[in-house]
C-alpha cells in the first residue's frame, strides 16, 4: 500500500477565506486536468510521507499560530485522508479539502470531517475560484453557504 505522501507544505493565508492554514498538496491525483499548475504531484508516491507523528509535529510547532489544515487531494486515499481530518479535528483546528470531485463523488466518511470544501475539475476557459465564470465551487460545510465569491476582487 502507497503511504499518504506531500509535495508540498507551506502555511498559506488565502485558500481558506478567514483561516490560517497550514496546507498540504498530496499527490497521486487521478484526474490529471489540462493545465494543471500541480502536475508534478499526479504520480501516486512522490514526495514525503504525512505520518500521524509528523502532522502532530507540525500541529504542535504551528499551534496557536493556525486555525485550519488544507490538504490540497488525497481523496482518493479514503482512509488515510480521513484518519490525518480526525487527527487534525481532534487538536482543535479546522479542516479543508481542495479536489477537483463534485460533492456528490466523495465518500460521507470525508465530507463528515471537513469544515470547508472546494469542489470541481480545474478547467482553464472556465478559471479558478477568482473567475465570475468558474465551475468550482468553494463551500462551508457547516451551513451549506457558498463562499466562492470570496475569492474575487473585490470581496
Amino acid at each position: 500500500m502507497n503511504k499518504f505522501r506531500y509535495s508540498h507544505e507551506q502555511v498559506v493565508w488565502l485558500e481558506v477565506p478567514n483561516e490560517v492554514s497550514l496546507a498540504y498538496q498530496i499527490s497521486g491525483c487521478p484526474l490529471r486536468c489540462k493545465g494543471c499548475h500541480s502536475a508534478d504531484t499526479w504520480k501516486l508516491g512522490v514526495g514525503q510521507e504525512l505520518s500521524s507523528e509528523y502532522l502532530d509535529s507540525r500541529l504542535k510547532q504551528y499551534q496557536g499560530l493556525i486555525t485550519c489544515v488544507l490538504f490540497l487531494g488525497g481523496e482518493w486515499q479514503v482512509d488515510e485522508l480521513i484518519a490525518r481530518l480526525v487527527q487534525v479535528k481532534q487538536g482543535g483546528l479546522k479542516t479543508c479539502l481542495y479536489t477537483g470531485f463534485e460533492q456528490e463523488e466523495l465518500t460521507e466518511d470525508i465530507i463528515s470531517h471537513l469544515d470547508y470544501l472546494k469542489t470541481g475539475r480545474w478547467i482553464a476557459e472556465l478559471g479558478g475560484l477568482d473567475s465570475p465564470t468558474t465551475n468550482q465551487r468553494f463551500i462551508q460545510l457547516s451551513t451549506g453557504a457558498d463562499l466562492t465569491h470570496l475569492f474575487r476582487k473585490g470581496n
